[in-house]
């Protein structure tokens, strides 16, 4: 589906669910080649706060959907992608990273593990087609919506719609039925608060996404998408990750199974282990509610020491906020001062260890 062009003559994607997003007023955006909401009339700041107090609804369907099937499934994607499939089973998802030969992470990726035989893979919207190249599968992302539903009352709003999707635990998978149609449901989300993410097939995709606005769950848009994933600590690619950025550097080694035996740039990653990361990614809050802006540079005694790669401002701490990458030889600890100057500006901030809410005690 499609509608609109970026501007060069390529159609925008669309989502199934696009036409209840212009019935609820929400203001469309270009994002990854979808055409996509950033936020409804309530705003941005009220949508997040809903997040963290409530629960919201987010339509993720420009995120991508790469089917992997076959008895040589499981083998090709332990060797393709960073991290352990052993360490998961069949009915669990896993957050894991496609990998360049220098250890710089193409694309970061959830794997559902649907069965013994079937693995749904999704990427970041811009990024679908290079992982189908790298991994193989078909693509199926026009076939489905994704439907994500965040926040700490999330759960007992969806278990009105459906208790099978409700009752799914953290990372993991399960089938349940809606309409007629059998859907995905993983415990996963990109918000800090607990939640799921419902695959529904296209044609029941608008009566599952009214049923659950219904509940009084509010719609959400990519605006606080950003925001809340940036108060939570959580990397975006092409910000955080991205063509020269490890999942070392990124504070993510965690992704990286260093007991399998070989994967796609593992090599490098074994050097930089080795030898340490140059650069670790860091968080910031400024002293004021100015937005931290991505691009900015962090001083520190007068000396350039790191980079903004995402700032914002935080709906809950009312402060501006960013993550960003600082030399390793700085050696800064949390709660140091510094310099973000962005914009001909200087704005004092501090060095804090992600997440950025809720707010760790000093002592911590």
């Amino acid at each position: 589906m499609s509608g609109g062009d970026d501007g060069g003559g390529a159609p925008f994607r669309v989502s199934p669910l696009h036409a209840a997003h212009v019935a609820l007023g929400a203001k469309m955006v270009p994002f990854g080649g979808w055409d996509m909401p950033l936020a409804y009339p309530s705003g941005t700041v009220a949508e997040h706060r809903a997040c963290r107090e409530s629960a919201v609804a987010f339509d993720v369907s420009h995120l991508g959907t790469v089917r992997v099937r076959g008895g040589d499934a499981f083998e090709h994607l332990q060797h393709s992608l960073s991290n352990d499939l052993r360490r998961i089973h069949p009915g669990r998802a896993q957050y894991t990273h496609l990998l360049d030969d220098d250890g710089s992470v193409i694309d970061d990726i959830i794997v559902w593990w649907v069965d013994d035989e079937r693995f749904d893979v999704m990427p970041n919207a811009s990024n679908t087609s290079e992982v189908v190249a790298a991994i193989g599968g078909n693509d199926v992302t026009a076939e489905r919506a994704v439907i994500a539903v965040q926040g700490p009352e999330a759960r007992a709003h969806l278990a009105v719609v459906s208790p099978e999707a409700a009752a799914v635990h953290r990372f993991s998978v399960e089938r349940f039925e809606w309409d007629g149609v059998e859907c995905l449901v993983a415990g996963t989300g990109y918000t800090g608060e607990d939640g799921v993410e419902c695959s529904v097939p296209s044609e029941a995709a608008t009566s599952f996404w009214d049923a659950v606005l219904a509940q009084g769950v509010v719609p959400a848009g990519l605006g606080a998408r950003d925001t809340l994933r940036l108060e939570a600590g959580l990397p975006l690619h092409g910000h955080e990750l991205g063509p020269g950025i490890t999942p070392l550097q990124a504070g993510l080694g965690w992704v990286v199974g260093w007991d399998k035996e070989e994967f796609t740039g593992r090599a490098a990653l074994e050097e930089e282990r080795a030898n340490g990361p140059a650069r670790r990614l860091r968080g910031f809050v400024a002293d004021g509610r100015q937005p931290l802006r991505d691009g900015s540079e962090v001083v520190h005694d007068d000396e350039r020491v790191g980079i903004l790669t995402s700032g914002n401002y935080s709906p809950m701490r009312e402060r501006g906020i960013g993550l960003g990458f600082v030399e390793a030889d700085a050696r800064l600890l949390d709660g140091d001062a510094v310099t973000v100057v962005q914009r001909g500006r200087e704005l004092a901030a501090r060095l804090v260890r992600p997440p950025l809410w809720p707010v760790r005690e000093e002592s911590d």
